[in-house]
Parts: C-alpha cells; structure tokens; sequence
C-alpha cells in the first residue's frame, strides 16, 4: 500500500510506502530513503519548545518492537492519513514535552531523520548574505541617523522582520543586527576559551549549585549528580547524566568530545565514563530517563 503526505505548513515531501512487512520512507527534497522491516507503531508527536525560540515541533516517529525510534518524520502531518497505512498510531498530541523528548531520544541503531523540506537554491549563500545584509544595515543605519531618520529605520526593520519571519527565512533577520560582525567572532572566541578551561562543555555549563544544558530541560542539582557517562551502542553515540545510584537524570544523544567532558568534569568535582553498553543497558537508561533533548 502507497501513501503520499504532504504537511500542511511546511509540507515535507515525504513519501511512505507500507508493503505488509517494511515500511519505507523516501525523501524526495533530498532523495535519502530509509527501510524499515516490521515497524511496531508510529508515534505522532506534537509539543510545544522554547528554545530558541517559541515553536511546535510536530512530527512522526517510526518505532521499533522496543519503543525505539528507527526514523524521525519531521512536520505537519494528519493522524488518519497516517492509520490509513495500517501501523499502529500512537496519539501524543496530549503527552507533555519532556515524554515526547525521551521518546525521540530513544534511538534505533540505525536511526534517521528525514525533514522532506528542500533547503532551496539560496542555501549555499546564506552566510555571505547575511553578512553583506549586516554590513549593508550598518551603513544604512550610520546614515538614518546622521540625517536624523532613526524613526524611519526603526519602522523599516520592524516590517522587514514581519517578512522573513512570514517565509519562514529568520536567518535573514540577522542582517538587521550589524553588532553580528563583532559580536559573533567575540563570542565564538570566549566559548572556545571556556571550553579549553573546563568551563562549559557544548550546552553543559554550571551556575551555582546547577548544571544547566542551556535548553528547555531543567537544570540537575550538583548534589543529585554523581557522573556524566559517554556511551556508545552500536552506531548510537550519546550522553546519560547520573545520579549517586547511577540512574539517569537526563539523556543527550549524538556525539560528544571526551576530552571537552573530562576537563569539564574535573573542574566542578564530577566523575567521568565512556562504555560500550549492550542494547539491555541501553534501553534500562533510555526508559528511566525523565527528560532528554532529542
């Protein structure tokens, strides 16, 4: 059976084909396709994050006899379209954000993401184009100001923000902030820094007596912490956080540095490990995991 979805704001030009026994998804913006043999259900999710910014994130994931994620289906996509391929659907358009985030943290070996959005023609060009738009406001605005335009600017820039947020193309709007051309070199310098000294590692930083990831998961009490473990399962790479009785306290999934990790957890008194861990241990962390950032 063959079921074309097209989402209903960004439309990902995902196509799903169900043959009894596989599943197979087909990117056709990038032409990347994923098989899937005896897939157990799908989860569509659909929560709300606030970081970076205010936004749904809406979504399939394809799930293993485990509850693991063989691929993530980024986009808007309708529930009894999706039944119509004859997999199991589970609704989480109900659950909160931190149970959908563990459930997308949870990876397959073998793990995928198809977003089915092209990037577009502009794609290659979209540095040189905000920093020659940043370096074109700049001079702009030194000029509205010296001939007392700063109204007119303003006005400018708040209905060129309405625009590129419209289309969805919010890189753009960093060409109205000149202050780009200093401050991101600066500040790409200080994090290198603090990465070198220990300080922060990626999103792991610490501020008083809490770790922070710098995203929307809370922050773990120091006291709660007794290690961080880098783990390695098959072709998954990852982060747990744990607690004095090695339970998790959060996941992370994706490739980290141990090196950044090991000056990080020596200058605030935490324990490093890295393990190859079986695919048991692997799901024993992933379903006692309370909040992870997929």
């Amino acid at each position: 059976m063959r079921l074309t979805l097209h989402g209903r704001r960004q439309r990902p030009l995902t196509e799903l084909t169900w043959d009894g026994e596989t599943l197979t998804a087909t990117d056709a913006a990038s032409g990347e396709s994923v098989r899937m043999t005896g897939p157990s259900s799908i989860y569509h999710y659909d929560y709300d994050e606030s970081h970076p910014v205010d936004r749904r994130v809406t979504g399939l994931a394809v799930l293993d006899a485990d509850g693991l994620v063989l691929a993530d289906l980024p986009g808007e996509w309708n529930p009894q379209h999706v039944r119509g391929l004859g997999v199991p659907v589970l609704d989480g358009g109900r659950d909160r954000a931190a149970r959908a985030r563990t459930m997308l943290a949870g990876r397959a070996p073998g793990w995928r993401r198809l977003r089915g959005v092209p990037r577009g023609a502009l794609h290659r060009w979209r540095v040189p184009l905000v920093y020659g738009g940043a370096l074109i406001t700049l001079a702009a605005t030194a000029y509205l100001v010296s001939v007392g335009g700063y109204v007119a600017w303003r006005v400018a820039a708040t209905v060129f923000r309405a625009v590129v947020d419209h289309f969805e193309v919010k890189w753009l709007g960093m060409a109205l902030s000149p202050a780009l051309l200093a401050f991101r070199p600066v500040r790409e310098g200080l994090l290198r820094l603090r990465t070198r000294t220990g300080k922060i590692a990626g999103p792991l930083s610490v501020r008083g007596e809490w770790l922070r990831l710098g995203h929307d998961i809370p922050d773990v009490a120091l006291e709660r912490l007794n290690s961080l473990l880098i783990y390695q399962h098959e072709d998954l790479r990852g982060l747990f956080l744990l607690d004095h009785g090695d339970r998790p306290l959060r996941h992370i999934p994706g490739p980290w540095r141990p090196e950044a990790l090991r000056r990080f957890t020596e200058r605030h008194g935490l324990r490093l490990a890295v393990h190859r861990i079986s695919r048991q241990e692997y799901l024993d962390l992933v379903r006692a995991c309370p909040q992870a950032l997929p």
